[in-house]
């Protein structure tokens, strides 16, 4: 790749981004941000889903389809020696986003 200004100011900011989430407590506070996404992303997708009554079972294959693809990354055996704070965030999501959908069921249940 050419080096650019437009390059160069990109990787700056990608630099500094780094530098910024390697306080634990910001990394921290963008994981709880991941997890409460992943638990938003859950209720939008379960009344979604149940209102529309269509393709409940397509879009079932393919929340766990995602799940699974999820859970591959993040229990891989490279990825176990270098935690990265984009693979925590991934991880984080699809909790909240069981954690979601587990609240929606027991909700119905009830």
């Amino acid at each position: 790749m050419q080096n650019t200004r437009l390059n160069n100011l990109f990787d700056a900011i990608a630099t500094r981004l780094g530098q910024w989430f390697l306080n634990p407590w910001r990394r921290l506070s963008l994981l709880i941000i991941s997890f409460l996404l992943g638990f938003f992303l859950a209720n939008v997708a379960s009344t979604t889903a149940g209102q529309r009554a269509e393709l409940d079972i397509v879009v079932a294959a393919f929340l766990v389809m995602l799940t699974e693809i999820t859970s591959r990354i993040f229990y891989h055996r490279s990825f176990l020696d270098r935690r990265s704070l984009l693979i925590d965030s991934l991880n984080l999501l699809k909790v909240g986003f069981m954690y979601g959908l587990f609240l929606e069921a027991f909700k119905l249940g009830s």
